[in-house]
C-alpha cells in the first residue's frame, strides 16, 4: 500500500479497520510505508468526521462502513452498524472450512462477508443481490444466488420460485437477521414474502444462526419463519436485558452478547451448576491466540455449564490491566490470563487475588497462577537439532550468522524456548561464537520481524549460511518475507515455534526455507483449559503447572498431524 495519496490510505484504514477491528498506529505505518505521525494525523481527521474511534496505540471503527455496495455503487446506510458489524464478526466464528452456508439479504448479516477470507472451500447461497456481489468481489468462493422476483428495494429475491433447487444442496448453517424476535413467537419479518422465503430455507436447513440486535429483541412482526426452537445458536450485542438472557437459557438456545471489549457465551445446560469463567485472549489478530480461543470456546459448549466471557488484550499490558478489572466485575469466578507483558503480571494478579478469582496464565507465568502450555525450553530444543540437522545435511555444518528473533516483554520462561533453539543447535553443529549471533525484537509481529531482519541482512550481503530461530511462527513468517523481499531466501534457514495454520503452507511448499515448526497445538489448549479449570473451581488438586506435548512438524510428518488441511 505504498505510495497512496492521503485520500486513498484514509479510505484504505477504514477498509482495514472493517475487516480487522481494532489496529495499531506502527503496524498501519508499516503497511502505509508512512511515518506514525502522518497515520496519528490521518486518524484524528476521521476521528473528527466520526469515522473511527481513537483508542490508546490505534483505532477502531465508531460506526462500521458497510463493505457491500448496492446496485447503482453507493453505499446503502445502515444503521446501528457498529453492533451490526460487531455481532456478525462473532458470528462469523461459527463457520468452518468446507461448509456451505445461507446468508440472507439482511445488512447484519452482510457484515459477516470479510470473514469469509479467514475460510477455505466455502460455498455461499444467498438471496440478497448486494450480498451476492460483496462475496464474489470480496472474496475467492463461489456464490449461489437463489432466484425469485426482486423485491421493491432491488436488494433482494423473495417469493418461492428458487426453493426448489436449494433441496438439491446440503446446505450446514443459515445465518439470519429479522425484523423482530420474541421467545415466544421466535424471527419474525415485516413483508409476508419474505418471510415465505426464509421459511422454506431455514426448514430444509438443521442449523440456524440468528444475528440479532438488542433493540430487535421483544418486537413481533407480521409473519414468523422460524421458531426459537429451531435456533441453534443466537448472537446479540450487550444492551439486552437480564431478563432476556435467563429466557434464553430456560429455551436452551446458545446464547453470545457481543459488547465493545468482552464477548460473553451462554451454553448452559440449566440443570447443570453455573461457573463464569473470563478468557483475556493474547490478541485476536494472531491465528495461534485465535485457535486458543475457538478451541476454548468449543470445550465450554461441550461442557455446557459454562457462561464464558471473552476478551482481547491486544498485545498491551495496559490493555491486559483494563479488561481484568472488567472481568473483575462481571463477578467471574475464574480467570484463563493469556497475555505478553510479564510486566503486568503481578499487577493483574493482586487485581483478581483481591477479589478472590483464581487463575490459569497461558504460556507466560504469573507468580500465584497456575501455569498451563509451553514447555519451552523442551519445544526449543527440538526446533534447535531440526536446524542443526539441516544445516549440517545441507550446508556441511556452515553458519555465517544466527539471527535470533526473541520478544524480551515475555520474561524468563518463554526466553527458554530461545535458549533451547540455541542449544539444540550448537549440540548438532557445535558452539557459535558471539559474534555471529545477533538479537532481533521481533514484537510477536510479522511485521516488526520483517523490519528487523531486512535491516540485518542489508550488512550481509556477503553472507550465504544465515540460521534463524524464533520466539513463534509470526517472527519466523516475518523473517521469510524479509528473505524474500531481498531475494535472498536461499541465503536463510528458518524454524518456527507454534506451528500455527499459518505456516503450514511454508512447511508443505517443498521451494520454502522455513523448514519446520514446533507444534504447540493451540486447537487442543480448550480441552485441557478446560479440565483444569473445572478442577480448580470444584476444589480439586490440581498441579502448579500442566505442559502441552510437542512435536517438530516439517515437510515429512505434516500429514499425519494436521491431514486435509490447506
Amino acid at each position: 500500500m505504498e505510495g497512496l495519496i492521503t485520500f486513498e490510505r484514509r479510505q484504505n484504514i477504514l477498509r482495514l479497520l472493517a475487516e480487522q477491528p481494532g489496529l495499531r498506529v506502527g503496524d498501519m505505518a508499516e503497511m502505509f510505508q508512512v511515518s506514525e505521525g502522518t497515520i496519528r494525523n490521518d486518524l484524528n481527521v476521521l476521528e473528527s468526521e466520526g469515522q473511527l474511534r481513537r483508542v490508546r496505540g490505534g483505532a477502531v471503527l465508531s460506526r462500521a462502513a458497510d463493505v457491500t455496495q448496492s446496485a447503482n455503487g453507493n453505499v446503502p446506510p445502515v444503521t446501528h452498524a457498529e453492533i451490526k458489524q460487531r455481532i456478525a464478526r462473532w458470528a462469523a466464528e461459527t463457520i468452518e472450512d468446507g461448509d456451505t452456508i445461507f446468508l440472507d439479504a439482511s445488512s447484519t448479516v452482510r457484515f459477516m462477508i470479510p470473514y469469509l477470507k479467514d475460510h477455505n472451500r466455502l460455498t455461499i447461497v444467498t438471496n440478497g443481490l448486494d450480498t451476492a456481489r460483496a462475496v464474489a468481489q470480496e472474496t475467492h468462493h463461489p456464490v449461489i444466488l437463489v432466484g425469485g422476483i426482486v423485491n421493491r428495494s432491488g436488494r433482494a429475491t423473495t417469493s418461492l420460485l428458487g426453493v426448489e433447487m436449494l433441496k438439491t444442496l446440503h446446505i450446514r448453517t443459515a445465518y439470519v437477521s429479522c425484523v423482530g424476535f420474541d421467545v415466544s413467537a421466535g424471527l419474525t419479518e415485516r413483508l409476508i414474502e419474505e418471510a415465505q422465503l426464509k421459511e422454506a430455507v431455514v426448514s430444509t436447513i438443521s442449523r440456524i444462526v440468528a444475528l440479532v440486535g438488542s433493540n430487535k429483541i421483544g418486537t413481533v412482526s407480521t409473519s414468523p419463519f422460524a421458531p426459537a426452537e429451531r435456533i441453534t445458536h443466537f448472537f446479540t450485542d450487550n444492551d439486552v436485558p437480564p431478563e432476556f438472557i435467563e429466557q434464553m437459557r430456560q429455551a436452551t438456545i446458545n446464547l453470545t452478547v457481543c459488547g465493545e471489549n468482552t464477548v460473553r457465551s451462554f451454553t448452559v445446560d440449566a440443570a447443570k451448576p453455573q461457573f463464569t469463567i473470563g478468557f483475556a485472549n493474547q490478541s485476536e489478530t494472531l491465528p495461534f491466540a485465535v485457535d486458543v480461543r475457538r478451541s476454548l470456546e468449543r470445550a465450554a459448549a461441550d461442557v455446557g455449564s459454562i457462561d464464558l466471557v471473552v476478551a482481547d488484550n491486544q498485545l498491551s499490558g495496559e490493555e491486559a490491566l483494563r479488561i481484568a478489572d472488567r472481568l473483575v466485575k462481571r463477578n467471574i469466578d475464574l480467570a484463563i490470563e493469556y497475555q505478553i507483558d510479564y510486566k503486568a503480571g503481578n499487577l493483574i494478579m493482586n487485581k483478581f487475588r483481591q477479589a478472590g478469582i483464581p487463575v490459569v496464565a497461558v504460556d507466560i507465568p504469573m507468580i500465584g497462577a497456575t501455569f498451563f502450555g509451553v514447555d519451552n525450553y523442551r519445544a526449543g530444543h527440538m526446533a534447535g537439532e531440526a536446524l542443526g540437522e539441516w544445516i549440517k545435511g545441507m550446508w556441511h555444518g556452515r553458519i555465517d550468522h544466527l539471527l535470533i528473533l526473541e520478544e524480551p516483554r515475555a520474561g524468563s520462561l518463554p526466553e527458554a524456548r530461545i535458549q533451547g533453539q540455541l542449544e539444540g543447535l550448537q549440540e548438532v553443529v557445535g558452539p557459535l561464537p558471539a559474534a555471529k549471533i545477533h538479537y532481533i525484537d521481533c514484537g510477536n509481529t510479522s511485521i516488526i520481524s520483517q523490519k528487523g531482519v531486512s535491516q540485518l541482512l542489508s550488512t550481509m550481503l556477503d553472507s550465504h549460511h544465515i540460521a534463524i530461530i524464533s520466539f513463534n511462527d509470526e517472527a519466523a513468517l516475518g523473517a521469510l518475507q524479509a528473505a524474500r523481499n531481498a531475494d535472498r531466501e536461499p541465503d536463510v534457514v528458518i524454524v518456527g515455534q507454534g506451528a500455527d495454520r499459518l505456516i503450514r503452507g511454508e512447511i508443505r511448499n517443498p521451494q520454502s526455507h522455513l523448514i519446520g515448526s514446533t507444534a504447540y497445538m493451540p486447537e487442543r489448549y480448550g480441552e485441557k483449559l478446560m479440565e483444569l479449570a473445572l478442577k480448580i473451581l470444584h476444589g480439586e488438586p490440581a498441579p502448579p503447572a500442566v505442559y502441552m506435548n510437542h512435536v517438530f512438524i516439517n515437510a515429512d510428518n505434516i500429514d499425519r498431524y494436521y491431514p486435509a488441511e490447506d
